[in-house]
């Protein structure tokens, strides 16, 4: 694993839990995190630091980034990658590609997943076609003519994967927007 970054700024974080990445890390270097789970570092920062419930995991996870302990895209159940993208078109067309097979088929190299539950222009959870990793796949209406759809694929078994699956929705909400657009 390769220790990195943090993806907010000191400024950022100083702003909403009084302390920048290099406090918090001292802080928890000194409590032995790095020996310590995912819930064991969240609730030390919960009992001794009062951290709210977003910057507890966003402080538990870039330390365990930060320090080597989790990969980038690791989560407990493996790993996950979110893409997303701002369509020009109404939510109805976008939810309409991502539902109907043979509009799929026209715009994603792997149509034949299996939809396990749909909410009608709001959502759709996806076994993938591996049968073993699945997709969140979210649509918000942002205007008449205009939505988003965001892309998250769990379960992924490695970094690798997830730099590979996070590619190929990159590259696959392209193609939807170039074909939506004809």
């Amino acid at each position: 694993m390769n220790p990195i970054e943090p993806s907010l700024s000191n400024e950022a974080v100083r702003a909403k839990t009084g302390k920048d990445w290099g406090e918090w890390f001292a802080i928890l270097d000194a409590a032995g995190a790095q020996q310590m789970t995912h819930k064991q570092i969240v609730a030390f920062l919960v009992k001794e630091h009062q951290v709210s419930p977003w910057w507890q995991q966003m402080v538990t996870v870039t330390y365990e980034q930060a320090r080597g302990l989790r990969d980038k895209h690791e989560m407990p159940s493996g790993y996950q990658i979110s893409r997303s993208k701002t369509f020009t078109v109404a939510v109805e067309e976008v939810y309409a590609a991502w539902e109907d097979r043979q509009q799929r088929a026209r715009w994603l190299p792997d149509p034949d997943f299996t939809i396990r539950k749909a909410r009608t222009l709001r959502s759709l959870r996806i076994t993938w076609v591996d049968g073993m990793t699945n997709l969140d796949v979210d649509f918000y209406k942002k205007g008449p003519e205009k939505c988003q759809v965001t892309v998250q694929h769990d379960r992924l078994s490695n970094a690798e994967q997830a730099e590979q699956m996070k590619a190929y929705w990159g590259e696959a909400l392209n193609r939807l927007n170039e074909w939506l657009k004809h």
